[in-house]
């Protein structure tokens, strides 16, 4: 065949689809989660703002927001939840009325303890290894980098 008869990829057929690799990715990883936290009593995004807070307390709501990448109106439900169940306080910083504080509570820093447990299991259910998920993490933040900003 030349390349005049070489047939054209279908540049629009679902499997060739980056976006729909990366939803349906996203969606199973995510749920492979669900059991691992549920003994921590932690959703996936509560256990992203706990790492957050684990590696950067305390933290503005605003910044909390940035790193975890939520808006302020999921945000604030969700930080409201973890208030109630004793994991963090939302307090008003001296320095600027206008913002809130994330502090962890003593329950909230312990139970940094019991989430040790929960990468392993994550590579274990994915039957990946440390150096394959690295090459993961890396392609999927220079997705991230080349996407920020522009909507």
């Amino acid at each position: 065949m030349t390349a005049e008869t070489t047939p054209q990829p279908d540049l629009l057929a679902l499997e060739s689809q980056v976006c729909f690799a990366l939803a349906v990715a996203s969606r199973r990883v995510i749920g492979l989660y669900r059991p691992v936290l549920e003994p921590l009593g932690l959703t996936h995004p509560q256990y992203l703002v706990m790492l957050a807070l684990w590696q950067h307390e305390p933290l503005s709501v605003r910044r909390l927001g940035e790193l975890v990448s939520l808006e302020p109106a999921t945000l604030s439900p969700l930080l409201k939840r973890l208030e109630a169940v004793g994991y963090l306080h939302r307090t008003r910083d001296a320095e600027d009325e206008r913002s809130l504080r994330v502090i962890l509570t003593a329950t909230g820093r312990a139970l940094r303890e019991r989430a040790l447990e929960v990468p392993p299991a994550i590579m274990a259910k994915l039957e990946m290894d440390v150096d394959e998920l690295r090459t993961l993490h890396t392609a999927l933040t220079d997705v991230i980098a080349h996407t920020e900003g522009k909507a």
